[in-house]
């Protein structure tokens, strides 16, 4: 299992998504994430939108093995339900 999660070292909500990815890394053996610093990158919202499939207003943008799973909110449940690991 991958996650890409796009976003800025400065969101909060980028931060947390972040710390539950590295969370998930030492406690799933097929696990590993990516965090893209899209402004290290260059990367805008805007160049997000054909992949996520809708206009991007927020940060983080988070794929599970390429699907888009949608922002924090959206992930942080994903995980616990499925996983059980929580921040």
């Amino acid at each position: 299992m991958f996650v890409e999660i796009y976003g800025r070292l400065t969101c909060p909500y980028c931060a947390r998504a972040k710390a539950l990815a590295e969370k998930m890394k030492l406690e799933l053996a097929d696990f590993d994430f990516e965090f893209i610093d899209m402004i290290e990158k260059n990367i805008s919202k805007q160049d997000l939108e054909p992949r996520v499939g809708k206009p991007v207003a927020t940060v983080p943008q988070i794929f599970l093995d390429n699907v888009h799973i949608g922002g924090y909110s959206d992930f942080q449940p994903l995980v616990k339900k499925h996983f059980g690991i929580e921040i």
